[in-house]
């Protein structure tokens, strides 16, 4: 197959629309089941390509949850602990420990699992059964793997009545050097982003602690090639082997600070007790669960906990999660990894990553304040390595 008719382009008005490849030679895909649209294929060639580079860098299984050509999250294949499994909701899922790819799709669908409703997923080995299930149970537009275990492909093509999304791309496809696009009319040619993401890049550190950990090493990581595939400005939150809150998109640098910094946060108070023992009505869905555990860390637009809307979602009414212990919970996490695509202009990013807990910071370096943002990862006792490295995707 050399060319794939879509159904319409980004929107239902944008026809014809199809993708092909340049130099008419074969896809690298197999569509084993679904009609995938335009925004589906942007998803997950962008997925792909994430995952593809985590496993080559780590070593580890990788898998990803994207929306709208930009990750919720991205995870490595390792276990998680027991308060972990409850907080995304995979404690009932038997030999979740026996799949390192199983244990990566939890985290990476289980961290922003609000962003996550309706997502693409990549993941970087073949699905196997214990991924598959967890995957069926989950809303979800598409998966993209380099195979499937013969029963894990019957599991997921019984999603959506049988019309879910599912791809088969080729692991040793090597895409042309040279990309091109085109805007208005006018075509756009540049080299691809072929720059390898690893370990030397964190070798100068510019700050007066140097402590820099494997464990640290390898969330960095994390945060730099899930930043690598996000839509530009964009800042990444990392710990425990997965990204944790990512900032897309943004055009000033402290918002996607912030954005990324409150999606970690609400990651870690999920984890909070109040939190995992709330009593939920029995036959609440999962979508349901995280809109109100949401609103219950967040206090959105409904008050969860209020008189005439707790009996809607919980069996008693639940005290609620107050500003001072949501502030003692917060203070007492540590050891987070932050990535930034392009260097920070002003310290008070330092100063909202250090409430949720960052220590080790990887960025580009070159601003012309990068002196003051230095001397507030000192103050802090923070390292900070700069990798000369910009990550702009557009």
């Amino acid at each position: 197959m050399n060319e794939f008719e879509l159904k319409y382009g980004c929107n239902p008005n944008q026809k014809p629309a199809r993708i092909y490849m340049h130099d008419g030679s074969e896809l690298p895909i197999k569509i084993l089941c679904g009609r995938p649209g335009y925004i589906n294929f942007l998803d997950a060639f962008n997925s792909w390509q994430l995952v593809k580079e985590l496993r080559e860098v780590l070593g580890l299984p990788a898998v990803t949850s994207f929306k709208h050509v930009s990750p919720t999250s991205a995870a490595v294949g390792l276990k998680l602990s027991e308060k972990l499994k409850k907080a995304c909701f995979v404690e009932d899922i038997e030999g979740l420990d026996d799949s390192p790819l199983a244990c990566a799709y939890a985290r990476a669908r289980g961290t922003d699992r609000m962003c996550s409703f309706g997502d693409w997923v990549a993941l970087s080995d073949v699905c196997d059964v214990t991924t598959a299930k967890l995957i069926q149970r989950e809303v979800s537009d598409g998966i993209i793997a380099p195979g499937y275990e013969p029963e894990a492909l019957e599991i997921l093509k019984s999603k959506r009545k049988g019309s879910y999304n599912i791809i088969e791309i080729d692991p040793d496809f090597i895409p042309d050097p040279v990309e091109r696009k085109q805007v208005y009319g006018i075509t756009f040619e540049q080299g691809r982003n072929n720059f390898h993401i690893g370990s030397e890049l964190l070798t100068n550190v510019v700050t007066a602690s140097k402590e820099l950990p494997e464990s640290a090493r390898r969330d960095l990581i994390i945060a730099l090639i899930t930043l690598k595939y996000t839509q530009s400005n964009s800042v990444c939150y990392a710990v425990d082997g997965q990204a944790i809150g990512v900032g897309a998109g943004q055009q000033s640098r402290i918002h996607c600070t912030r954005l990324a910094g409150s999606k970690a946060d609400t990651w870690f108070l999920r984890q909070h007790e109040k939190v995992l023992n709330l009593p939920f009505k029995a036959g609440m869905g999962r979508p349901d669960r995280d809109n109100v555990i949401d609103g219950y860390i967040n206090r959105n637009e409904e008050d969860v906990c209020a008189e005439g809307n707790w009996q809607k979602y919980f069996t008693e009414q639940p005290a609620p999660l107050t500003d001072a212990e949501i502030m003692e919970y917060l203070a007492s996490i540590d050891g987070v990894a932050l990535g930034s695509d392009a260097f920070f202009p002003f310290s008070d990013n330092i100063e909202r990553a250090k409430r949720s807990g960052v220590k080790y910071i990887a960025e580009p370096g070159g601003s012309i304040r990068d002196d003051a943002v230095i001397e507030c990862c000192d103050k802090y006792g923070m390292t900070m390595a700069f990798t000369g490295m910009r990550l702009f995707h557009h």
